[in-house]
């Protein structure tokens, strides 16, 4: 931007110089000098500060890192690199069968399971008989020990002859307290066999749900063997091929998804500049990959947050001088309102961009030629 300002400068005196016929001396060359050395460094201070100017504009893309959550043998990829795909699109496939077998091992467990429950609903029902069936017996052996300790009571308190003798009263006594202790015992098989057929949580019994989470996630391992677009995009430099063994491994993708139309235009500009950029205000942009064109667009917003003064957990202390070495640039994103379908632009490409503010507005002209100008000299290509 400076080489561009003197070279207009030096030409319009060369001009100058030859069309008024002015004469070349040590005080003309010398003031002339002097004089464009303060009239373009004025011009470059306060066009730089109210009209700013940035080489740092890029178009940004997000891209999804492809990682297989299972362990599997690729047997297909059925797409091609840097192609359309919509979402949902089958990317690539692993060997399903190894994952099939644990599903349907599952599903025999499950319904083995289910019948386990019915069969501790049955051994319940069977308890609680053998509860009612010793409560019974044991209210019998008590009444009939009763019945015989009564009488012979009675026969005591008359003063006559027992009817029962003391052995058979003692065995009535013996029957009862061994039929109340089948009871005792049948409850308490009963209360077991409850226990187990009620172990349930959100009403269904926890074999069955364990078994079910087993089987549900059996099912998702199964899913993860087909993998999709996760949305519209394409995927580039693909070099997943069949045969290939794939691990689960978050540290290596196995292919990158660029999405199609979740994309920033955005443009770095120094800090001393964020005051006089505002939302809508009109910039310019001059791509790199378009030479000789300037776009129209409009400023979104400007970031609030610089990257180099973020906080991170880490295990070492800030070191402020090395913050200080690299103070960091304000990101300002600029909606392109021009239309670019018609022209190849990739995703990442530079651009220049120059924001004209409310600021000094006469000097925007200045700079609008001055980005055109850095428009022309993308034709210049310096490669071999």
């Amino acid at each position: 931007m400076i080489t561009l300002l003197f070279l207009t400068y030096a030409a319009i005196c060369v001009a100058v110089f030859r069309f008024l016929h002015l004469r070349v001396t040590t005080w003309t060359v010398a003031s002339t000098a002097l004089g464009g050395l303060v009239m373009v460094g004025g011009l470059l201070l306060a066009l730089n500060y109210n009209q700013p100017f940035t080489p740092d504009a890029r178009i940004l893309f997000h891209t999804t890192p492809i990682f297989s959550t299972v362990k599997g043998t690729v047997i297909d990829v059925p797409v091609e690199p840097n192609r359309p795909l919509k979402k949902g699109t089958v990317l690539f496939r692993l060997d399903p069968r190894p994952f099939q077998d644990v599903v349907d091992q599952r599903k025999a467990e499950l319904a083995q399971a289910e019948q386990h429950v019915k069969q501790l609903k049955a051994a319940l029902d069977t308890a609680n008989a053998k509860v009612e069936e010793a409560q019974a017996a044991r209210d019998r052996t008590r009444q009939t020990y009763d019945r015989y300790a009564e009488a012979n009571a009675e026969a005591r308190h008359r003063g006559g002859p027992q009817p029962y003798s003391q052995l058979d009263e003692q065995n009535r006594r013996d029957a009862w307290l061994e039929s109340e202790a089948a009871h005792t015992a049948a409850r308490a098989t009963a209360e077991n066999a409850r226990l187990a057929y009620d172990a349930r949580i959100g009403g269904v019994h926890t074999i069955v749900a364990r078994l079910q989470a087993e089987l549900s996630y059996a099912e998702y391992e199964l899913s993860q063997a087909t993998v999709v677009a996760p949305t519209d995009g394409y995927v580039t430099q693909l070099f997943l091929r069949p045969g290939m063994t794939l691990m689960p491994m978050p540290i290596r993708p196995v292919l990158v998804f660029i999405h199609r139309d979740d994309r920033v235009f955005a443009a770095s500009f120094p800090q001393n500049v964020v005051q006089r950029i505002r939302p809508l205000d009109e910039a310019e942009i001059a791509f790199e990959a378009i030479p000789g064109r300037v776009f129209k667009g409009r400023v979104r917003m400007v970031i609030d947050a610089i990257a180099q003064g973020q906080l991170q957990p880490s295990g070492d202390l800030v070191e402020p001088e090395s913050r200080s070495r690299m103070p960091g640039r304000a990101v300002a994103v600029i909606d392109i309102t021009d239309d670019l379908g018609a022209w190849q632009l990739p995703a990442g490409s530079t651009a220049q961009v120059a924001v004209y503010t409310q600021h000094w507005r006469e000097l925007a002209i200045v700079r609008r030629l001055l980005l055109r100008m850095k428009s022309w000299m993308n034709y210049v290509s310096l490669e071999g």
